[in-house]
């Protein structure tokens, strides 16, 4: 899709203790960036830290397993969050547990009836706008750590000697990641630079916030309980419509990623199995107190980057991140957040399209209002949206485009008939071009209306060809169609009685339909020769 700077190491070739090295330590470079992101995405959407980090466990271990993409890393998100919030702070945690449930099943319901397939209807731009408004909101998340309570209940920026030196931690984190990435093949470099950064501030006993300043993270194994909610018709009308919203926002994230992701790395992947192992992943998650979870494009890429590129590398992931909780929170907790941050900004650079902007000039100007478009509302509103007014805006692009497209070449022929060779698709937005083409006062008595090159979309083309029959009928003129298409026939066969056409000539080398004929005397289509 787009060149990045490498984050690190490319992935040894075969099974041996090179790659299963390489898997586990990019593994273990996620799990450190999953915690403090997991810990944020619980406080925005006014749940226990532990739910956000039970979610990204769960999630996290059961898409890496049974998921469409190996390579890709599930966990609680912020897209998911800020949807949760009203929930919780109006019903509270139970309902979203319930909510995260039905959440899944619907989830499961859209892998059963592969619906993942439809996103392939998103148009390139609107990926290189989900890419690079992604890049941006997570560029701006990273400031929230710059900042302390005021003791008002805000927030305010930390006093200028701290944030200076949060602000250095930060870009030498960045800095070792970069040099790292070309010096040694041997450690990922997003965890290298966790490495150095976290030895320095503890060698020189930096006062800087850390992972424990967020909150702790120490807790046992999540325990299985039914959300504790009445299971009644009313809680269903609560639940649904957040269930609904979170259920897509999950998938449309998660399938992008994993189109982002199989491109990267030259793979394939598949939606069906992705949603099947979100859905399920959810399904399970809320039965444990989890805050539900999707695809994380910023974990995803450090993964990929530091070499992980097999389920092994995101399963690891998820048990590091539980070990963690059980048995290593103390050290996980003394990791500075400076450092976390600066791989955070590296993962923005690599994931950012920059040759978008190069090629922003160069491409259609409908296409880069797109991009442009879905960019903005990802960052102001959220992922769903902007993908969904991104398709929209292309479709109704792409239908005008089309609908200027039809035209027709006009011969006589050797018996004085005139012959319109149309050009072009025959739809709802071309019917006017189409009908302009005609003139049925002016033409002669015989005219014939050539379907070689063009298509009958849908019935209001259907329509269209019936209302100018009408015209020239009118006129006491003739008029024969040729060439129509078997799919065109099939239309026609649905239209029935709707509509009519005066006069069909069936010249030997085509195929015409008579639109007020009934099919008891014609061949079947699938015996009609096929001319495309």
């Amino acid at each position: 899709m787009h060149s990045a700077p490498s984050l690190g190491t490319p992935p040894p070739s075969g099974w041996g203790f090179a790659r299963v090295f390489t898997e586990l330590l990019s593994g273990l470079t996620v799990a450190m960036a999953l915690v403090p992101e997991a810990i944020a995405f619980a406080f925005v959407a006014g749940v226990e830290p532990l739910s956000g980090l039970y979610a990204a466990f769960i999630v996290g271990l059961i898409t890496a397993i049974f998921g469409g993409r190996p390579g890709m890393i599930s966990g609680a998100t912020g897209a998911l969050a800020v949807v949760i919030v009203s929930l919780v702070t109006t019903h509270g945690p139970q309902y979203l547990f319930a909510t995260v449930i039905l959440m899944g099943v619907l989830q499961l319901l859209a892998g059963v009836f592969h619906l993942g397939k439809f996103i392939r209807l998103v148009p390139y731009p609107v990926m290189l706008g989900f890419v690079n408004g992604l890049a941006i909101v997570i560029f701006l998340a990273q400031f929230g750590q710059f900042k302390v309570p005021d003791g008002a209940g805000g927030h305010a920026w930390m006093p200028t000697s701290a944030l200076a030196m949060m602000l250095g931690l930060a870009a030498l984190t960045m800095l070792v990641i970069w040099l790292s990435s070309r010096l040694t093949k041997a450690v990922p470099a997003p965890l290298m630079g966790i490495l150095v950064t976290s030895g320095l501030v503890l060698g020189l006993g930096l006062d800087v916030r850390n992972v424990g300043d967020l909150a702790s993270i120490a807790g046992g194994l999540p325990a299985f309980a039914v959300p504790a909610v009445p299971w009644t018709w009313e809680t269903l009308t609560i639940i649904f419509p957040y269930a609904v919203i979170l259920a897509a926002i999950g998938l449309i994230e998660s399938l992008l990623t994993l189109n982002l992701v199989a491109e990267i790395t030259e793979t394939h992947g598949k939606a069906s199995k992705e949603c099947m192992a979100q859905g399920g992943a959810n399904l399970v998650t809320g039965f444990f107190g989890g805050m539900g979870g999707c695809a994380m494009i910023g974990q995803s890429m450090i993964n990929v980057e530091s070499g992980g590129r097999t389920r092994l590398s995101g399963i690891s992931a998820a048990l590091f991140l539980l070990s963690f909780v059980l048995f290593a929170s103390g050290l996980i907790e003394m990791i500075p957040l400076a450092a976390l941050v600066g791989v955070m900004f590296m993962v923005v650079i690599g994931t950012f399209a920059w040759s978008s902007l190069r090629i922003f000039r160069k491409i259609p100007r409908s296409d880069a209002f797109v991009l442009v478009l879905v960019s903005a509302v990802t960052v102001i509103s959220d992922l769903a949206v902007a993908v969904v007014v991104g398709v929209v805006v292309s479709a109704l692009v792409h239908s005008w485009k089309s609908s200027q497209r039809i035209h027709a070449r006009v011969e006589k022929s050797d018996d004085g008939e005139k012959v319109y060779l149309l050009d072009g698709p025959l739809f709802f937005a071309s019917v006017e071009s189409f009908a302009a083409l005609f003139d049925p006062r002016q033409d002669p008595k015989e005219v014939v209306i050539d379907f070689l090159d063009t298509r009958v979309l849908d019935h209001s083309g259907l329509q269209a060809i019936d209302t100018l029959a009408e015209k020239y009928k009118r006129a006491g003129k003739n008029l024969h169609l040729r060439h129509l298409s078997p799919d065109c026939r099939v239309l026609l066969e649905k239209a029935g009685d709707l509509v009519e056409v005066s006069i069909i000539e069936d010249p030997k080398y085509g195929i015409a339909v008579d639109y007020g004929a009934r099919f008891d005397d014609e061949k079947p289509v699938e015996e009609l020769p096929a001319l495309y």
